[in-house]
C-alpha cells in the first residue's frame, strides 16, 4: 500500500528526509499554503518563526520533495471561507496560487471541501486531480453522484473504514464511473460526531476567533464525552482508525491511504509504523486527535490486538448495542501504567 502523507506544520527535517527516503511508498504529500483556511491550523501559525520564514522554509521543502519525484497535493479543505466563499477575488487568488505552485514545484492534485473551488479548478486547470475532502463526509453512491461532475476522486467518510461491503460497493461504482477512492487511516475522531461540522468551522476561522475576548474554549466534544464514567469503554467501537497491521486488508480496494501527520506530535513515528506495518505502543499516539490524556494511566497497546480484530469489524453488522466484541478487544489490549514512585501523594 502507498501513503498520502501530510506536510507537518511544525518544522521536522527528519520527517522530510524520511518521506524522501521512502518515496517509493509515498503516493503524495499534501500541504496547505500560506494563510488560506484549511482543515488544520494555518501553516504560518508557527510562533517560533515569522510568516515569511515559514513560507521560505516550506518552499525549500517542497522543492526537495518535487526533486525526489514525489507528487504534491494542495489543500483548500477549510470548512468555511466566510465572505470570500463565492467572491471573484478569492478565486483569482486561488488561481494565482495554483499557477505558481504548478510552475515552481508541479501539482498533481488538489483536495477541497468546496464544490465551488472544485468547479473552478475543473474549469480552468487541466491535468489536476480534483479530490473531495474527507470533511465532506461522502460515504454513499448518492453522495458521490451529486458532485461527480466536479470531483475526480474522493476520501471516503471515516465511518465507512470498517465496512467492507460498502467499500466494495463504492469501489465498483468508482471503477464504472472513472473515479478514484481513498481512505484516511489514522483519524482519532469518534464516529458520527455531533459537533464535527461546528469544530471544522471554528478551525477555519481560528485567526479571527483568537483575536476576540472569548468566553469559551472548544477543543471538541470527544474530550468531555470520554472523560465521563463508562464512556472510555466504548472508545474502540466508536472509532474508525485502521491499524498499521491491518492496511493490507484494503489492498485492491484503494490505491493509497491518507495519514494525518500535519499536527501529530511525532509524525515520523506515524509514518514509520505504517511503512513497516507494525507498531508497539499506545495506538492513540498514532491518531489525530490523540486522546491519550483522557485514558492515563491506562493506554491501549496496539500490539495486544488480536489477529482477527480488523477482519471481524470489517464484516460485522455494526449493531454495537447487541455486541461486546470491541469492548472485550479493548479490555484485552488495555495496559495500566505502574504508579510513579517519585510522584507526591
Amino acid at each position: 500500500m502507498k501513503y498520502i502523507v501530510g506536510y507537518p506544520i511544525k518544522e521536522n527535517k527528519a520527517f522530510l528526509q524520511s518521506m524522501i527516503e521512502h518515496k517509493g511508498s509515498i503516493a503524495e504529500v499534501y500541504f496547505s499554503f500560506g494563510d488560506i483556511p484549511n482543515g488544520r491550523s494555518a501553516l504560518t501559525a508557527d510562533e517560533a518563526l515569522t510568516p515569511f520564514e515559514v513560507q521560505q522554509r516550506q518552499q525549500e521543502d517542497l522543492k526537495q520533495l518535487a526533486a525526489a519525484g514525489i507528487r504534491l497535493n494542495l489543500l483548500f479543505n477549510g470548512n468555511c471561507y466566510g465572505k470570500d466563499s463565492q467572491s471573484r477575488a478569492f478565486f483569482h487568488r486561488i488561481g494565482n496560487l495554483i499557477d505558481y505552485i504548478c510552475r515552481e514545484f508541479g501539482l498533481a492534485s488538489v483536495t477541497t471541501s468546496s464544490p465551488l473551488i472544485a468547479k473552478f479548478i475543473k474549469s480552468n486547470f487541466e491535468g489536476i486531480d480534483v479530490r473531495a475532502s474527507v470533511n465532506m463526509e461522502i460515504g454513499s453512491i448518492e453522495g458521490l453522484s451529486y458532485v461527480s461532475d466536479v470531483f475526480d476522486s474522493f476520501y471516503l467518510k471515516r465511518e465507512q473504514n470498517r465496512n467492507l461491503a460498502e467499500i466494495k460497493r463504492l469501489r465498483l461504482w468508482c471503477d464504472a464511473n472513472g473515479k478514484q477512492m481513498y481512505l484516511l487511516a489514522n483519524s482519532g475522531c469518534l464516529n458520527h460526531c455531533s459537533a464535527h461540522t461546528f469544530h471544522d468551522n471554528l478551525v477555519s476561522h481560528e485567526a479571527e476567533i483568537a483575536a476576540m475576548d472569548n468566553g469559551y474554549q472548544f477543543r471538541g466534544v470527544c474530550w468531555d464525552f470520554l472523560a465521563k464514567e463508562g464512556s472510555r469503554d466504548k472508545w474502540l467501537q466508536r472509532t474508525n482508525f485502521i491499524r498499521p497491521e491491518d492496511v493490507a486488508l484494503y489492498e485492491g480496494l484503494v490505491p493509497a491511504v491518507k495519514l494525518a501527520t500535519r499536527v501529530n506530535a511525532a509524525p515520523g513515528r506515524v509514518l514509520d509504523a505504517y511503512l513497516h506495518g507494525r507498531y508497539r505502543g499506545s495506538v492513540m499516539e498514532l491518531l489525530e486527535p490523540n486522546h491519550s490524556g483522557v485514558f492515563y494511566p491506562r493506554y491501549v497497546e496496539n500490539a495486544n490486538f488480536s489477529d482477527g480484530f480488523a477482519s471481524h469489524v470489517l464484516r460485522c453488522d455494526k449493531h454495537c448495542e447487541n455486541c461486546h466484541f470491541c469492548a472485550e478487544e479493548m479490555r484485552r489490549a488495555t495496559v495500566v501504567l505502574p504508579a510513579d514512585p517519585s510522584a507526591k501523594v
